[in-house]
């Protein structure tokens, strides 16, 4: 599947290979197979587990609940390496920069595709799907241009943003 498309479907579901506000650590893990560092607060009432360009966070009860998550695709403009990593271990193949036009594009081509609600973050445009719980952050500032992080038009990040619900 190409990055696009997974992006696109992020979108509409606020599921990452079946995962989402809620899931479990257990779930994470029979989900995804990718090298990660675990970090856990001082207090022990949050981890967030680090893949390199997705992260997840959790709350603690009886197991760790997902609370949010997010895909850094910022991080792919200057460590094209991630990506090729990522491909291997999840069959997700994105590109080294990720416009939204045309994440925008294929978002028209899915059936069910939210409504956005648009919002300035300084720099950045914040693109929020409240149906699905997913945040897209893309890059606004006219000057910035590609090379090792991403240009303007491009897509910054895309988070899970919801408190955790019962599943």
């Amino acid at each position: 599947m190409n990055g696009i498309d997974f992006l696109a479907s992020f979108l509409r579901t606020g599921r990452l290979h079946g995962l989402g506000i809620g899931s479990t650590l257990g779930e994470v893990d029979r989900a995804i197979r990718h090298r990660f560092v675990d970090v856990v607060d001082e207090e022990g009432q949050s981890l967030r587990r680090d893949y390199g360009f997705v992260e997840f966070s959790f709350n603690p009860g009886d197991e760790w609940v997902m609370s949010g998550g997010s895909v850094e695709l910022h991080r792919l403009a200057s460590g094209p390496d991630m990506a090729r990593e990522w491909a291997r271990t999840t069959g997700v193949e994105f590109p080294r920069y990720v416009a939204w036009a045309d994440v925008r594009e294929e978002l028209g081509r899915v059936p069910g595709a939210p409504e956005l609600k648009v919002g300035d973050q300084g720099g950045f445009l914040e693109y929020r799907a409240t149906a699905s719980d997913v945040s897209v952050i893309v890059v606004d500032d006219e000057e910035e241009e590609r090379g090792y992080h991403a240009g303007h038009g491009d897509v910054w990040s895309v988070s899970l943003w919801a408190s955790v619900r019962a599943k």
